[in-house]
This record gives C-alpha cells, sequence and structure tokens, in this order.
C-alpha cells in the first residue's frame, strides 16, 4: 500500500513538472519544445492541458499542431466542450479537423452548430470528407443512423482468405475498428461476419463465406439510439451492422459511440426528473439558465395554486381546528417524496430495459405493496407523536390515516404515470420530480381535509 502511494505521489510530481514545462514553452512561444513535451502525453491529458488555458494560448496551440492532431484532442473532450472550441478556430483549420475526425464524431459536433456555419465548413472541407459527412447529416437525430460511422472493413464473400487479409492491411488504418470485419454478396448486401481471429487462423486458400458466421445481429438505419445501446448491453457488443430496408450495410455502430449515447440518455433524463429543459452548461450565464428552467416552473406555479384553491375549500374547516395547517407540510412533504422515489425506480427501469409486460405488473403490485408497509408504519409512529404532542388521539388517527393513505396513493402514481407513458409512446422522464410531487401534494391534501372534514365532530 505504501509503494502504491509512492508510485503516485512520484506520477503526481512528474505530471505536475512536465505541465509545468509545457506552459513554459507555450509561453515562450518555444513551438518544438512544446510539441515535443505535449505530444507525449495521452490524448485526454492533452485535451485536460489544453482546456485549462486561456483562448489567447489556445490559439497559439492551433498554430503548433497540425489538424490531425488537433483532432485527437477534440475525441477527447465532451461533445459541448468541443463545440466551442470549432466555433472559435480559423474556419478552414477547424474544417480540416473535422475531416480528420471520425465521420460520426464530426457530424455530432456538426448538429450543434448553425446551419450557416455547417454550410460553410462543409465547402471548405475537402470533397471526400465532406460528401462522408453529408451523408450522415440527413439520419434523423437519436436514431442508429445518426450515430453510425462509415469507417469499417468490408470483404466478399467470394475472397480468398489470402485476398481478404491484404485487403484488411489497406483499410485497416481508416476504419474505426477491425475486430469484426463484414462480409457482403455481390450486391453488397450483408451475409456474414467474420471476427480477426478467425481469419488470422483460417487456410490462405479458404474462402470468406466458407469460414465466416452467417449468425448476425444488426439493426436499422431508423431504430432508436437508445433501444441499440440496450441491445449493446445485452449482448456485449463490440461493434453492430447498421442496415438499410434491403439490408445494405451503411456503417456500424461502435462501442465508444454508445457509452456517449448512455451518458446523453442519462443526462437527458435526469435534467427532466430535475424539472429542466435541458441540461445546464457550466458556461451558461445565469439568464440562460434561467430561461432552461423557467418553462417547468412557470407549469407548477399554476399547478400550485390549484394546491393552494384545494386548501381554500377547506378554509371553515382550518377554522374550526387551526391545529390542522401545522400537518399539511408533512402530509404532502411525505407524498411528494414517496412518489419521487417510485417514479426513480420505474423511470430506470424502463431505461434500462428492465420491464416486459410481465414485468410491469410485478412493479405495480411491489410498488402497492410497498406503499402499504411504508404508509402503516410511517401512520403508526405519527399517530404516536401527535397523540404524546397534542393530547388529542382522534388528531393522531386523522394525521396517521392521512399519511397512511397518502403513501400509498403517491408511491402508485409515482410508479404507474411513467408506465403509462411509455405506452403512449412519450418519454417517461417528462414525468419529473417536481411533477410528482406537485400532483402528490393535491392528492394528499384532498385525502387529509377530505378526513378531517367527514370526521368534524371527533376533532372539535
Amino acid at each position: 500500500m505504501e509503494s502504491t502511494n509512492r508510485y503516485e505521489q512520484e506520477y503526481e510530481i512528474l505530471y505536475e513538472e512536465q505541465w509545468n514545462q509545457l506552459k513554459e514553452a507555450l509561453d515562450k512561444q518555444e513551438m518544438e519544445e512544446f510539441r515535443e513535451e505535449f505530444l507525449e502525453l495521452h490524448s485526454y491529458d492533452q485535451a485536460t492541458f489544453f482546456t485549462e488555458q486561456p483562448k489567447e494560448l489556445r490559439m497559439r496551440i492551433y498554430t503548433y499542431l497540425s489538424p490531425e492532431e488537433t483532432a485527437e484532442i477534440m475525441e477527447s473532450m465532451e461533445l459541448e466542450e468541443s463545440v466551442d472550441y470549432f466555433t472559435e478556430m480559423d474556419p478552414r483549420y477547424a474544417s480540416m479537423v473535422l475531416a480528420e475526425m471520425p465521420a460520426d464524431d464530426a457530424v455530432d459536433i456538426l448538429n450543434e452548430l448553425e446551419k450557416d456555419q455547417v454550410a460553410s465548413f462543409l465547402t471548405i472541407m475537402d470533397k471526400e470528407a465532406a460528401d462522408e459527412i453529408k451523408k450522415l447529416l440527413h439520419y434523423e437525430e437519436k436514431t442508429a443512423g445518426s450515430i453510425m460511422t462509415t469507417e469499417y472493413v468490408a470483404i466478399v464473400k467470394t475472397q480468398t482468405v489470402r485476398e481478404a487479409m491484404k485487403q484488411l492491411k489497406e483499410d485497416a488504418a481508416d476504419a474505426e475498428t477491425i475486430y469484426y470485419i463484414y462480409v457482403l454478396d455481390e450486391d453488397k448486401r450483408l451475409v456474414g461476419v467474420i471476427s480477426i481471429r478467425d481469419l488470422i487462423i483460417a487456410d490462405d486458400e479458404d474462402l470468406v463465406e466458407d469460414v465466416m458466421s452467417e449468425k448476425i445481429v444488426a439493426v436499422s438505419v431508423a431504430r432508436d439510439q437508445e433501444e441499440v445501446a440496450q441491445m449493446f448491453r445485452d449482448y456485449d457488443f463490440f461493434a453492430v451492422p447498421v442496415l438499410d430496408f434491403q439490408d445494405h450495410l451503411l456503417g456500424i455502430i461502435t462501442v465508444d459511440d454508445i457509452l456517449d449515447v448512455m451518458e446523453e440518455e442519462a443526462s437527458e433524463d435526469y435534467s427532466m426528473l430535475a424539472g429542466v429543459s435541458e441540461t445546464d452548461r457550466r458556461d451558461d450565464n445565469a439568464f440562460v439558465s434561467a430561461r432552461k428552467r423557467l418553462p417547468w416552473l412557470v407549469i407548477l406555479l399554476f399547478l400550485g395554486l390549484l394546491t393552494a384553491s384545494l386548501i381554500g375549500r377547506f378554509e371553515e374547516t382550518l377554522e374550526q381546528v387551526a391545529v390542522l395547517a401545522i400537518f399539511i407540510p408533512l402530509i404532502a412533504g411525505m407524498a411528494g417524496n414517496t412518489g419521487t422515489q417510485a417514479l426513480a425506480v420505474a423511470v430506470r427501469g424502463i431505461a434500462n430495459g428492465d420491464y416486459g409486460k410481465q414485468g410491469k405488473t410485478k412493479l405495480i403490485l411491489r410498488e402497492a405493496g410497498t406503499g402499504v408497509i411504508t404508509g402503516t408504519v410511517c401512520g403508526l409512529v405519527i399517530t404516536i407523536v401527535v397523540y404524546i404532542w397534542q393530547g388529542n388521539l382522534y388528531l393522531g388517527l386523522l394525521v396517521g390515516f392521512s399519511i397512511f393513505g397518502s403513501l400509498i396513493v403517491a408511491t402508485l402514481a409515482g410508479s404507474l404515470i411513467p408506465l403509462l407513458m411509455d405506452r403512449l409512446h412519450i418519454d417517461p422522464a417528462v414525468a419529473s420530480g417536481p411533477f410528482i410531487t406537485t400532483v402528490n401534494d393535491l392528492i394528499s391534501i384532498l385525502i387529509y381535509f377530505g378526513m378531517a372534514t367527514s370526521f368534524m365532530n371527533f376533532l372539535i
């Protein structure tokens, strides 16, 4: 353990020294010294150093690095970060960087830019690279077509293994992955797949169609990216081919693209659960952040007015037993928290594809049971506490039964609403935490004051 810490400390010292040397070379405009030190770093460390520099020094780095070297840095960054840097580059240089990136990554960046910027970059860019990117740009966002890459190795089934190996050596440098090699027929339809391992151990004179596997798992170009991500998780794939309706191979989706999809979907769901239209970016100012959050807050404001209006309808009840007002925040808060817990479980299960038809029924029954158990325990506890505190058994029973009923309803609402939305093909994360909380406030207040009004004779 001590030796491990020693190695970590030594690495941190070397890392800091190298960082300082890079900054010194950059400040003194010593290009050769900077390049020598900088290009020894891992691309992730290069990206980290790059993002820490002010704009003035970043502009200097662009002049020191080739478009290919800058492309590697951009690939190691988060999408939102890299988009910002492309807008500050010289357009001609930026177009060359995009041309050096994998086509799918370049498309992701271009999709975040203004249309006139995209047109400008594509006009300046090398024609071959621009044509590859244009093929992907017309696919609908969040589909398999939008995240696939056209940089793969494909061979023909009538080739010999020797010929296939020769082609592999020629095409491998430009391919995003060579773990899988895709086999096409004369009409360029996908008919098989062969791993690099199987290709190496096969006899040179064997035909590819004799050694390939015909068990292909592929996705349609229009398939939703979230469903593709679930497929990668279930089958542990490194790559999946993307086909058109006639089984022509259009591209492949690799596991690194799927990791980005998972992060994007998780971020989107988190934003919705938090009641914002999209995740705030760290460079957003206060006005931009407020604009993103206001739509949900305004909706919730009107729902809150409904709650206030509902309480106003029980004004006479409150006048007769004023102590009832003390427990409004308690009952509404418990219902909201319980509903949010059930919502999180349901949304996570739907997003992961854990629930089939039977699974959803099982979820509802489990959440109903959970609501009964938690409602019973919390109801008993609060009944005893209120009785000791206020010296009124009937008041304690009222609050206890209100908690019991509210927790059951809130738990069911938290699980049923996202399941219903999923059935209607609406993103279940739209049933955000604040939305469920406000709805459960309405329900719990109705239960509480409805019971109080019905049993008023026992409370006075």
